[in-house]
């Protein structure tokens, strides 16, 4: 005897076995229907929400190498010094990097020499680790227009300097190019065989600007075309 579970609910004839012995059914049940209104809104999950586009920027380094090094260089330090401390309490004599760097702290003067050059080097080490905070990184990475929703892609400048590169190649004319790609400009070096220099770097700017355009970049770099005609 079974239960009914509804009109949602389907029943499965028990496959047969090869010795005849029946198995148990097996119900499967059907997610219910959803119908789309003209308004664009579902009856199940009501109207539907385009998110506005945010703004594109660069992915955030990880900075795996300064915060491994930061925490190897502090882990040390402050090991070696608690150890010597235990040590110290266990009614143990200080070691004697320790007495000697406390003599000389305490005997040298703030003009010296030695004590400026630790100063600055921990002054600098304390600003690499300021801008490393505080700049995402990764500046090899140009970021695409970020459509609705929570998608962010990147590209490398070294990927797009080839895709430029490829579509100067197929300007009637040249011969030889060679793209930079930076954060704001777009450098492009061309060698003419035939044709005018003029022809030709007007007909680079609109290949340019066109594969530059299917690339989505969020911020597109300027561009910069030199032409030249190529010696025999």
């Amino acid at each position: 005897m079974t239960r009914d579970q509804g009109p949602s609910a389907e029943r499965e004839p028990p496959p047969a076995t090869d010795e005849g012995v029946p198995t148990a059914d097996l119900l499967v049940e059907q997610p219910p229907a959803t119908t789309r209104r003209e308004d664009g809104s579902s009856a199940a999950g009501g109207p539907r929400r385009s998110e506005p586009p945010g703004p594109s920027r660069r992915p955030w380094s990880p900075r795996r190498i300064p915060a491994a090094l930061t925490a190897l260089v502090i882990a040390a330090a402050a090991g070696t010094l608690l150890f010597d401390v235990v040590r110290v309490r266990a009614g143990r004599s200080a070691a004697a990097w320790r007495t000697r760097l406390a003599d000389e702290l305490a005997a040298r003067p703030l003009d010296d020499v030695w004590i400026r050059t630790g100063a600055v080097v921990l002054t600098l080490a304390g600003l690499w680790l300021i801008i490393l905070a505080l700049t995402p990184g990764l500046r090899r990475q140009l970021p695409l227009k970020k459509p609705a929703g929570q998608v962010q892609a990147v590209v490398d400048r070294r990927a797009a300097a080839l895709m430029l590169r490829d579509a100067a190649m197929r300007v009637p004319g040249v011969s030889a190019a060679r793209v930079r790609v930076g954060r704001h400009r777009i450098r492009t070096r061309a060698e003419v065989r035939f044709r005018t220099e003029a022809e030709v770097r007007a007909d680079l700017l609109d290949t340019l600007r066109e594969q530059r355009d299917r690339l989505a970049l969020a911020r597109p770099p300027r561009l910069t075309v030199r032409v030249r005609t190529r010696r025999k």
